[in-house]
């Protein structure tokens, strides 16, 4: 899943997006409406968290771009108003989801992670292929029963092979959706957590190289 946190309290962001990213997300941030505004032009996300009051372009302002455009980005409100007013007002702008500060981490993970799944197509909370079942809400991953031990970066890309349910999924688009904005395009990154990825979930290998188009999950070619 990837997501923009955009929030002029810079600590908040930083720290939301370092827990986010714990939990193999692709976090981008920025501090103003004006960034989010760019980022959204130019990246394809999942899920945006707002605050309302950012300088610049507020929060209310992206997520009403938002609404009006057709990339499908699910956008979670965050704002320090706790008023049903306010609440209604928000969702009114085409908001997802509203959670009023302060908030517990735990509960933004849960907005954030149900938002995902509403994407289109919709996504199950647990997956489920070849012996694999991947829990995205408890972060854990076995095989046959066997706890895999994944990094944050193993469990996102399995994660995006596995909502591809067998399609082919380029190099560029698992670096796009599991790394941040700050990746090397020209990176061996995937390659790498790739092989390491295999070598985790072992033998029968179920992650296919497809020749000059990428890698998919699934039995033999």
């Amino acid at each position: 899943m990837r997501v923009l946190v955009a929030d002029d309290e810079r600590l908040l962001a930083d720290t939301v997006a370092e827990g986010l990213r714990r939990l193999s997300m692709a976090v981008d941030v920025c501090y103003d409406g004006d960034g989010a505004l760019e980022r959204i032009r130019v990246n394809r996300y999942d899920v945006a968290v707002l605050d309302r009051d950012m300088p610049g372009q507020t929060g209310d302002e992206v997520c009403r771009s938002i609404a009006g455009s057709e990339v499908g980005t699910r956008v979670l409100l965050l704002t320090a108003a706790a008023g049903i007013r306010d609440r209604v007002e928000g969702l009114g702008l085409g908001a997802d989801d509203y959670l009023t500060k302060p908030f517990a981490f735990a509960e933004l993970v849960a907005r954030v992670q149900a938002l995902g799944r509403r994407s289109a197509p919709a996504v199950p909370p647990v997956l489920e292929q070849h012996g694999v079942v991947l829990d995205v809400a408890r972060h854990a991953a076995t095989r046959d029963g066997r706890g895999l031990g994944l990094s944050p970066k193993e469990f996102a890309v399995l994660h995006v092979l596995m909502r591809a349910g067998g399609r082919v999924v380029s190099a560029e688009e698992l670096l796009e959706q599991a790394w941040d904005e700050f990746a090397d395009p020209f990176t061996n990154a995937v390659r790498v957590t790739v092989m390491t990825l295999r070598k985790k979930l072992g033998e029968p290998a179920i992650i296919h190289t497809v020749p000059k188009a990428g890698y998919r999950i699934g039995g033999p070619a």
